[in-house]
């Protein structure tokens, strides 16, 4: 094959692949919120001002924090009887109960920890899937 040839399925094979690629952005869910958003029904009635946004399910919570933890590993997560409470690296994941099933909220973390915080607590740890004192020389001192 001629240079020529070889430069012409190089731009075939580099189309093809952006093709792909930019399906896969427009398509895809690439984070706990783009899960949420392609799997759950929108109820802004339940929004909390412009911080939380409102998602139902008529599963149980802890059927939706199951499905929801299967598909994005969360960094930190508490249950109790109130609600479940996943923690991601930028966001929060709140999934709580409603008589037809779940309310399901998502926000980022620097809005969710203050609100949750009562309830959460010391359980959500800080950094990207670490506990609050990190590692390294000297953690746990």
């Amino acid at each position: 094959m001629t240079y020529r040839r070889w430069f012409v399925v190089g731009v075939g094979f580099a189309v093809v692949g952006a093709l792909v690629a930019a399906f896969a952005i427009f398509y895809g869910n690439f984070s706990p919120r783009g899960y949420v958003q392609d799997h759950y029904h929108r109820a802004t009635g339940q929004d909390i001002g412009r911080d939380a946004i409102a998602y139902t399910s008529d599963k149980a919570p802890s059927q939706v924090a199951k499905d929801v933890t299967d598909a994005w590993q969360p960094a930190d997560q508490y249950v109790d009887g109130s609600g479940v409470y996943l923690r991601y690296d930028d966001d929060s994941v709140v999934i709580l109960p409603i008589a037809t099933g779940s309310v399901i909220l998502l926000e980022r973390l620097g809005t969710a920890y203050p609100r949750y915080h009562s309830t959460v607590g010391n359980h959500w740890g800080w950094g990207r899937g670490s506990t609050v004192r990190g590692g390294g020389p000297g953690a746990g001192k």
